[in-house]
């Protein structure tokens, strides 16, 4: 496994700067600039348009959906359900490209229909059936009173802040248009109290001045709601996104052990059956020669006995690197100190398990110190380095980390990039921190599954 050290990596965020989208850094705090940013104008967007959207939404589902429950005593009320069914997906399309281009919600495209029988009768079963469709209609009912709240609330902190904070440049209007001094706090029949002096408008504006710093967050506060409501109601269901998780899941497993049998082949070919076929050769050569000239034979016969020491050693090898005997009979700790022994630098190994995990789950976590050890020796120009292994609840944890030069990167499509796929396949997770002039410390979880009788 071929891993990229001391490469990728951008310059540090200093405490006055804070980091921009793009690398690009701003000192001005987002407290300040959050009122002119594009995302709170998106944001105030977003809210103001749900309202007539959602008046629309709800006014087509209940409409639709009260008809046809009106008309399931005849056969007209299923295919009428069916199209407001059909109708509140299409929305929820409308909605998903909404959030993504106003919220910056990248909400996938739930599962499609599935047809069990070609027809419109096949076409409306499916519609009934899926759970998509149901909760689309709930979205465009449940939309409408939130949108109510978050449009009033919006426009009402909204409209206060930046009337407050511009109150210098109109408040001539009112003595001029309205006939009173300002803006009026307090009246009765005997006296009343106006926001009209220097002072009072100051203040005035410094506290629209708060709103108006306030009212983004404010916003985003409301649509964080809506992003939970388009991702839980219009987006993919668990169900069908763990269905895709596993269909990837199986095709890198498929892939792997396509590489690996590859691998194996191509070992066996270039290695010990060549040197088998040599070997057949000159015992060959020798056995003709055994009666014309016996020394010359004894030496190709002991030549051939160096080639099968060597083809063993190479066939020895070839199981290690398939399923090492010695895990298999002493278990992770004695097999990784072998791996550990022929490292390039000194290796630590703390294996802390009270019992012994499933034989599939032990072999990967074998095979991933391994290949995490290789890049030691080859990449980290380290002088030592350790494995600990140990279990957390229902978790197998795996830590190797190394003093060298760090600038191990997954994002690279690296050989790191490759392990993290194998351990994703089984519900793993790598973790790899390493900063550029190390050290690096890779981190890898595996499911606990206990040994059953082997």
């Amino acid at each position: 496994m071929a891993t990229e050290y001391g490469q990728g990596y951008g310059l540090p965020t200093g405490p006055g700067h804070a980091q921009g989208v793009g690398g690009r850094r701003h000192r001005m705090p987002a407290a300040l600039r959050a009122p002119v940013e594009g995302r709170a104008w998106r944001e105030l967007a977003y809210v103001l348009l749900s309202l007539p959207i959602s008046i629309l939404m709800f006014t087509y589902a209940v409409t639709m959906v009260s008809l046809g429950a009106g008309l399931l005593v005849t056969f007209l009320g299923v295919p009428v359900l069916a199209a407001a069914l059909a109708g509140c997906r299409g929305i929820g399309s409308v909605e998903r490209a909404r959030a993504r281009g106003l919220l910056g919600l990248d909400v996938g495209e739930p599962e499609p229909l599935r047809l069990k029988r070609q027809g419109f009768m096949g076409w409306i079963g499916a519609v009934l059936k899926s759970g998509t469709s149901w909760r689309a209609l709930l979205y465009s009912v449940l939309q409408l009173p939130w949108a109510v709240l978050s449009f009033t609330v919006t426009v009402a902190v909204w409209s206060l802040g930046w009337s407050l904070l511009t109150y210098p440049l109109w408040f001539w209007v009112l003595p001029t248009y309205a006939g009173q001094d300002g803006i009026q706090l307090y009246g009765d029949e005997q006296r009343a109290i106006y926001l009209d002096n220097p002072f009072e408008i100051a203040v005035t504006a410094g506290v629209g001045l708060l709103f108006t710093l306030a009212t983004p967050w404010i916003v985003r506060a409301l649509t964080t709601v809506d992003r939970v409501m388009v991702h839980g109601l219009l987006g993919p269901s668990r169900l069908a996104t763990r269905v895709v998780e596993l269909e990837s899941d199986r095709g890198v497993v498929v892939d792997t052990a396509a590489a690996d049998l590859r691998r194996i082949e191509r070992d066996l070919h270039d290695g010990a059956q060549a040197r088998l076929v040599n070997l057949a050769m000159d015992l060959g050569l020798a056995k003709e020669k055994l009666r014309e000239d016996p020394q010359a034979a004894a030496r190709m016969v002991d030549e051939a006995h160096g080639e099968v020491k060597t083809a063993l050693q190479e066939l020895r090898d070839l199981a290690r690197g398939i399923h090492p005997a010695v895990l298999t009979d002493r278990g992770l700790d004695a097999a990784l100190s072998a791996v550990a022994s022929r490292c390039t630098v000194p290796v630590q190994v703390e294996v802390d398990l009270s019992e012994r995990p499933a034989p599939a789950i032990e072999g990967i976590a074998y095979f991933t110190v391994s290949e995490l050890l290789q890049n030691v020796s080859k990449h980290s120009r380290a002088t030592w380095a350790a494995v600990e292994v140990w279990r957390s609840e229902e978790r197998l944890m795996l830590q190797v980390a190394d003093n060298g030069v760090g600038g191990a990167d997954l994002s690279r499509g690296s050989g790191l990039a490759g392990l993290a796929e194998r351990l994703d396949a089984v519900d793993g997770i790598l973790v790899v921190d390493s900063p550029a002039g190390g050290p690096t410390r890779v981190t890898a979880e595996l499911p606990w599954r206990a040994e059953r009788a082997r």
